[in-house]
């Protein structure tokens, strides 16, 4: 695009790997679904290789892999033919990304690639190249032009060659039936794994900690109780012994039957608290507990109670508590 401004060789840039990208659809074909296949079977493990901006792709796509339930990892091709090769065995499956299909560090692998016996799947561009008439599964990745004006640098190329590898990931990440859970599990660290990981046992108030009153208490006394706990509201039990929760009796219930007197405050509880509230088992995620807060009807709340499965109370969950845990 000679004489274009740098806006329009950006928009360009972005058309051309849109369209690159656009092009990769049809090929989900019988070749992918191999290569998904062989994956799904593998007892080792995905070595992804390639050199230059290929071998950064690959870093990505080996990542990917990894995080998402398939054990993969890295191998620079000119460390390979140095001896890291050792990593390779007849269990793991390489796959091999290189735009021309002739990047020598990468070709050099070939032979050795071979005797270990390691089956070998290809991306790249070419398909009557070296690389993939050595491999046993063949990705095109084939561009019509690079993004790059100059025609140069990969730019289209190495766009179309990660969206494959996500495409592969995803592909099986979902016939794993891969869950969040799982997800969880390889991210722990930070607040994804904050979320994904922590469970509302972790953070209720529980034991000591808990307020509760019967439903006889005057609605003064439990005030008295939600004042000494801080939580800003008290669980309401059928009695002491058994714990059954029949309601919830929150500050703001309160101050808001203030704005029509204060005799109500030596009446009983349970002619104040609220009935059957919204409440959370204990082993369910952190993040859901959230989920039930920001999107109950007719307005958010900010606690749940916890219950057993006979609907015990056994600890209360305030939304600073998932503050303070970086959940929200």
């Amino acid at each position: 695009m000679p004489n274009s401004t740098p806006i329009e060789q950006a928009r360009a840039c972005l058309e051309l790997e849109a369209e690159a990208i656009r092009a990769l659809i049809p090929r989900i074909n019988d070749q992918f679904v191999a290569a998904m296949n062989m994956i799904l079977r593998c007892a080792g493990r995905v070595i992804v290789t390639g050199m230059g901006k290929s071998g950064q792709i690959g870093k990505k796509i080996a990542a990917t892999l990894a995080s998402t339930g398939t054990p993969a990892f890295f191998l620079h091709p000119a460390e390979g033919i140095h001896g890291d090769l050792g990593m390779a065995t007849a269990n793991d499956i390489i796959l091999a990304i290189s735009h021309s299909g002739e990047t020598s560090e990468v070709i050099s692998l070939l032979p050795a690639l071979k005797r270990i016996g390691a089956p070998i799947i290809a991306m790249t561009g070419r398909e009557q190249s070296t690389l993939v008439q050595n491999a046993d599964i063949f990705l095109n990745v084939a561009v019509e032009r690079e993004a790059c004006p100059l025609g140069l640098a990969p730019t289209a190329s190495t766009t179309a060659a990660l969206a494959m590898g996500d495409a592969l990931a995803v592909a099986l990440l979902s016939a794993r039936s891969f869950t969040p859970e799982d997800f969880a599990l390889f991210h722990p660290g930070g607040a994804l794994g904050r979320k994904l990981l922590l469970t509302v046992a972790h953070v209720m108030h529980s034991g000591q900690n808990l307020p509760v009153v019967t439903p006889d208490k005057t609605v003064k006394e439990a005030l008295f109780t939600i004042t000494a706990h801080g939580l800003g509201a008290v669980l309401v039990v059928e009695s002491l012994a058994g714990m059954k929760l029949v309601g919830l009796l929150t500050d703001g219930d309160i101050r808001r039957s203030l704005e029509q007197g204060h005799e109500f405050l030596d009446k009983p509880v349970s002619g104040l608290m609220t009935r059957n509230p919204r409440t959370i088992d204990k082993d369910k995620l952190a993040g859901h507990a959230l989920n039930i807060m920001e999107k109950n009807k007719p307005r958010p709340i900010t606690l749940l109670p916890v219950v057993d499965n006979n609907f015990r109370a056994i600890g209360i969950i305030h939304l600073t508590d998932l503050l303070r845990q970086g959940v929200v």
